[in-house]
């Protein structure tokens, strides 16, 4: 019966985790480029019961062998595996705004901060006091010469992500993209920050068919789908009442336990 207690507790704190993640996904339905997390739970080892005692051993001229019917399987709990962050395409926002950009495909923008680079899906930019093309938290987005320096919102943006003005096409730069091998592993940072981790793979910069397609006076909305988000946490809050009902229950039977006990003595 002890046993029960951790494996309702073990589901409770499973459920608890897929809860916190999911209303992350629901506090940021509207960020620009937030990309939802994932919980994934996995089981403890389970234990294989039979019958025993009833026609179980049968004897044959080599010894003896097992025949005891097979019961079922008992669970022993289960755990949070991992959570990770589903990079699939959001859709896109049309905002009419020139230094708002978002990426049609795979990669991330380079953002310098004092903690050193760090990498975006969020494309909501504008432009700073020193013509410095920001984010809105005011750390400058990178070009592959370095900080971006635009005069005013008079510049065009191909899908290629080459910044050219609108006067006589002089080219500005071109946005620094970068892609990983296992983009799955990445490290959220806060404010649609990330970092790269071991698994994750250093970054590289994105060339050819590995550049996303840059679409200028757009930003990319969050993935979050929160009919789905909503129906999940339904799902959550009743595995969690099932499992608080199962301690309940085992801490009944454990109660009646001990008072027979205490009056057979």
């Amino acid at each position: 019966m002890i046993r029960g207690w951790y494996t309702g507790a073990s589901g409770m704190n499973a459920q608890q985790n897929r809860l916190d993640a999911i209303s992350n996904n629901l506090a940021n339905v509207d960020t620009a480029g937030y990309k939802r997390d994932v919980t994934v739970s996995k089981n403890f080892p389970e234990l294989l019961i039979r019958r025993t005692n009833a026609d179980g051993v049968y004897k044959m001229e080599f010894g003896s062998a097992d025949a005891a019917p097979v019961i079922g399987r008992l669970g022993l709990g289960v755990e949070t595996n991992e959570n990770y962050t589903d990079f699939s395409q959001g859709s896109f926002k049309i905002t009419n705004t020139k230094t708002d950009t978002a990426l049609s495909g795979k990669g991330f923008y380079v953002v310098e901060t004092p903690m050193g680079e760090r990498y975006t899906r969020n494309g909501d930019f504008f432009i700073g006091k020193e013509g410095i093309l920001e984010t809105k938290d005011g750390y400058p987005v990178l070009g592959e010469n370095g900080y971006i320096y635009v005069d005013d919102d008079h510049f065009t943006v191909n899908e290629d992500g080459v910044i050219r003005t609108e006067r006589d096409g002089r080219e500005i730069d071109r946005f620094k993209v970068v892609r990983f091998d296992n983009e799955r592993y990445l490290k959220k940072m806060g404010n649609s920050f990330y970092i790269e981790t071991e698994v994750s793979g250093p970054a590289h910069i994105a060339e050819g068919a590995e550049r996303p397609r840059f679409m200028q006076g757009y930003t990319e909305t969050s993935n979050v789908n929160v009919v789905n988000e909503m129906v999940q946490m339904i799902e959550v809050n009743r595995a969690y009442e099932a499992n608080q009902k199962t301690i309940t229950s085992e801490d009944s039977m454990m109660g009646t336990l001990w008072q027979k006990v205490a009056v057979l003595r």
